[in-house]
């Protein structure tokens, strides 16, 4: 049981460790196959173009095939300025709903018929503060989004991983894990809507899940040269709270958005965490795995049970 509440969240955490990754330190990547979820904007996009700059050959799994084309072309502008020696990147469209289980494991499916190895994984897609529906599945959005249709596109993919290794998995997840509710997860009211069950506490709850599906993974996965771990990539400013009007009103948002707007990270430096865990020989070489990591590529425990 996890006993975290809103006064107990530790933001601290993320500001008092120095950095120990920059992105000098990342390796060639050139031969690396390589999915990101989400990867047409925030923290996604910085992760993609960083893995291509340095020659992974990258697939943006993204909802949309107009946003991800935008961001392909977007992508080989910046890489070209930001890696003037760099090759052509490789840069291809995946198309998984993670709102739709069948659709995610579709993605999966897609993939896996283009007969190529896959050496990273970085489920970095997710929704935040929407307000309460279900997808396509009867499941509670912000859970069908941040944590199962990860995990079916993830488990599908598994045995090609596993033939592919070493290879890496890296989960985003949120410090924000620590707000879930103290009975952790309860799945007799996850899709239902009640009045403690506000946009936070469902977003926490995605989050939680993602830490304990990354540890369990791990602990699959041990006797395996698979690579799992977890990430809270700091406060980021990204295009995630865009629904936080709907979800708590117009001088909340506008609270939470100059805030953010003064004190966020910017993505580029926000992925440099999991940008470490997908990249940094030291995962290999300390076999790193089951970890929950802050920025910048410091570890500490989530929520103790």
């Amino acid at each position: 049981m996890f006993t975290s509440s809103y006064g107990q969240l530790k933001y601290w955490k993320t500001y008092i460790k120095h950095g120990r990754f920059s992105y000098d330190e990342i390796p060639d990547q050139t031969g690396k196959v390589a999915i990101v979820t989400g990867a047409n904007t925030g923290l996604g996009y910085a992760t993609t173009v960083a893995l291509a700059g340095r020659g992974a050959h990258v697939f943006l799994a993204c909802r949309s095939q107009e946003r991800a084309t935008g961001a392909i072309e977007r992508a080989k502008r910046d890489i070209k300025e930001k890696y003037p020696h760099a090759a052509s990147p490789k840069l291809e469209f995946l198309e998984p709903d993670l709102n739709d289980m069948s659709k995610s494991r579709q993605a999966a499916k897609d993939f896996l018929a283009k007969n190529l190895p896959l050496h990273l994984l970085v489920c970095n897609s997710g929704i935040s503060m929407v307000p309460f529906e279900l997808s396509a599945d009867g499941i509670e959005t912000q859970f069908a989004v941040n944590h199962m249709g990860h995990f079916v596109f993830t488990v599908a993919l598994l045995d090609r991983l596993k033939a592919t290794e070493p290879s890496r998995v890296v989960v985003v997840s949120s410090i924000a894990h620590e707000a879930a509710r103290s009975s952790g997860i309860d799945f007799e009211t996850l899709n239902v809507r009640t009045k403690g069950n506000n946009a936070y506490f469902r977003y926490a709850r995605s989050k939680l899940a993602n830490i304990l599906f990354a540890k369990a993974l791990a602990r699959r996965l041990e006797k395996d040269r698979v690579y799992v771990n977890v990430v809270h990539p700091g406060y980021v400013y990204t295009g995630l709270f865009r629904h936080t009007k709907a979800a708590w009103g117009a001088v909340f948002n506008s609270v939470i958005t100059t805030m953010t707007k003064i004190i966020a990270l910017k993505p580029e430096v926000g992925c440099l965490t999991q940008l470490y865990l997908a990249t940094s020989p030291e995962i290999e070489e300390k076999d790193i795995r089951g970890r929950y990591f802050i920025p910048t590529g410091n570890e500490i425990k989530p929520s103790k049970p």
